[in-house]
């Protein structure tokens, strides 16, 4: 049976048949739809875990209980992850462990380029990259074929365009694993210093056992064309361009294992061309071990270092071609990204902005507070990093800072990496204020369940993590709760808790207006005659109040009632429809 699938629901359909028995992820676009795809199978445990490192040990256990297991994430996930990847390289795995990961060249959603492969030749792990989806079914299970045979963990990586890119695939039958029996076996799982020593001896063998597959395999594949005055070596999505930017007689040495990569393999293929190519997004991590093998390649030279690159960007570097592209019209005015209409989180920000308050901010779809109008988000590196910049902040500059500044994060961000920097401020006392969103999901990557929102991955009941009890058992004494639809209540409480001498948590708590159990209030409209053109209702950014002929306009497709705009007018203009 063949099936058009998506790239990640591809992957989900070869864990499925490869046996896979457990799935622990943390959502993260492109890679998210994975995870949820799998727990569409009724033979796979799947769960959203609070973080990567944790989704990563869970795999880990699961597959030294002798269960087929997986992890997902995304690129920057990885950094999360990276403490236990490294030593459970050094241990293997009893049954097949599977490290599924999607980088976002262009950065469509992240907030860095990060090169994945990087992390599969630091560890000294094995690596798949498919090109298509049908490559991405068959590799979730050749990773798994790997992981066992050659007692590692596997990575399998995908990009944007492979995660959400739609080709046909062809369904196989799920493969009923038996589980492998556990046995105690401290010299191989127990790293401490006498234990590691003699396992990274084996981890160098298996790279070179590794190399030596990489040789031979059909993950690797010559496909010589009549045309040999360019051979171009590739992988991945750049794979899919190479073929329709140089057509059917084009010689291209197409990789699907990226790391190790072969070495004689390589020399053969150049041989048989004229010039080589080296066709790879962001990093120059193929171009650089055929450098190491004393080959002369295009790469770099012609290619950027940055950015996902397309057919066209190909053919203008390589070949000198223009592809046909359609001019857009000048002065067409910029569409940003806001928070949508009936936010919960733009009545905290107006709040903020409006008392010109400091904001170290976070991951999060809060993070689009920091665009016009408002300009209230002044940082944004990594998960949690608010909670922990935010005591170094204050540690700095003192009582210059204690009183108008603050750090926001959400309630899947908290419970990711927010807990420990809180446990940091309560433990060392800096006067920080620390606010909370808590919109009752994890919204920017589609509304996934977390530990403080009582349901699971399946949306059945589960622990539900209550954060004012939390903060209070962290050390904190001062936790407030706010509905931010309700300014008046919420600038107090923001006002009050700057001025107190010693930590506090404000928790604003409204869930996001997207969910379907949320109640829409019916919409607002203005009235003209009342409306005196002062523009305060456009200070909050809201998509669903425009401008015409010097009068706030309300598009009642978008409004949701919330409130926020009556509140903010003083002719009140705003009316229930």
């Amino acid at each position: 049976m063949k099936k058009l699938m998506l790239g990640n629901a591809a992957v989900a359909r070869g864990l499925y048949e490869a046996g896979c028995g457990l799935i622990s992820s943390y959502p993260g676009t492109p890679s998210t739809e994975i995870t949820e795809q799998a727990a569409q199978y009724d033979e796979i445990y799947c769960e959203w875990a609070p973080n990567e490192k944790v989704a990563m040990e869970v795999a880990f256990g699961a597959a030294l209980a002798g269960k087929r297991s997986a992890c997902v994430m995304k690129h920057v996930g990885v950094n999360v992850a990276a403490d236990p990847l490294f030593t459970i390289a050094y241990t293997g795995v009893n049954a097949g462990m599977v490290i599924c990961v999607a980088d976002d060249p262009g950065m469509h959603s992240s907030q860095n380029e990060q090169d994945s492969r990087h992390y599969a030749v630091s560890a000294k792990l094995p690596m798949l990259e498919p090109a298509d989806s049908e490559e991405a079914r068959a590799f979730a299970k050749r990773a798994f074929q790997l992981s066992e045979e050659y007692d590692t963990p596997v990575f399998l990586k995908l990009c944007t365009r492979i995660a959400h890119s739609q080709s046909i695939v062809e369904l196989g039958e799920r493969e009923e694993v038996p589980a492998k029996p556990y046995e105690k076996n401290i010299a191989k799982y127990v790293m401490v210093p006498g234990n590691a020593r003699p396992r990274h001896p084996i981890v160098e063998e298996r790279t070179q056992r590794l190399t030596a597959y990489a040789e031979t395999t059909d993950l690797n594949r010559e496909e010589l064309g009549t045309d040999r005055t360019l051979g171009i070596i590739t992988s991945s999505t750049c794979y899919q361009y190479a073929r329709e930017v140089f057509g059917p007689h084009a010689s291209i040495l197409k990789l699907g294992l990226v790391n190790p990569l072969p070495r004689e393999k390589i020399l053969a293929f150049a041989a048989k061309v004229d010039q080589v190519l080296v066709l790879e997004e962001l990093d120059p991590v193929i171009e650089t071990h055929c450098r190491n093998l004393g080959l002369t390649v295009l790469g770099k030279d012609r290619l950027p270092m940055v950015g996902e690159f397309s057919q066209g960007l190909v053919a203008q570097k390589i070949r000198d071609t223009a592809r046909p592209w359609m001019e857009l019209e000048e002065n067409i005015p910029p569409r940003p990204p806001v928070l949508c209409a009936g936010c919960p989180h733009r009545g905290l920000f107006y709040t903020l902005a409006k008392h010109k308050v400091t904001v170290l901010g976070d991951i999060g779809c809060y993070t689009l507070a920091a665009y016009e109008p408002l300009y209230a988000i002044e940082t944004c590196e990594c998960m949690g990093a608010s909670v922990s910049s935010i005591h170094g902040f204050n540690k700095a500059l003192g009582q210059d800072s204690e009183g108008k500044t603050v750090a926001v994060l959400g309630d899947s961000t908290f419970m990711h990496s927010g807990m420990t920097g809180l446990a940091n401020i309560a433990y060392n006392q800096s006067n920080s204020t620390v606010i909370i969103l808590d919109n009752s999901t994890t919204g920017m990557t589609g509304h996934q369940q977390n530990p403080t929102t009582g349901k699971n991955l399946r949306g059945d009941p589960a622990g539900k993590i209550d954060l004012e009890t939390l903060c209070r058992a962290m050390g904190i004494r001062r936790v407030r709760v706010v509905d931010p639809y309700d300014l008046k209540a919420t600038e107090e409480v923001v006002t009050e808790e700057l001025a107190a001498p010693e930590p506090s948590v404000i928790i604003t708590r409204r869930p996001c207006v997207l969910l379907r159990s949320v109640e829409k209030h019916p919409p607002y409209q203005v009235e003209p005659d009342k409306c005196k053109g002062c523009k305060m209702c456009m200070r909050i950014g809201c998509p669903a109040i425009s401008w015409k002929d010097k009068k706030a306009v309300i598009d009642p497709t978008q409004c949701v009632g919330c409130g926020v705009c009556e509140q903010l007018c003083k002719f009140d203009a705003f009316l229930h429809c």
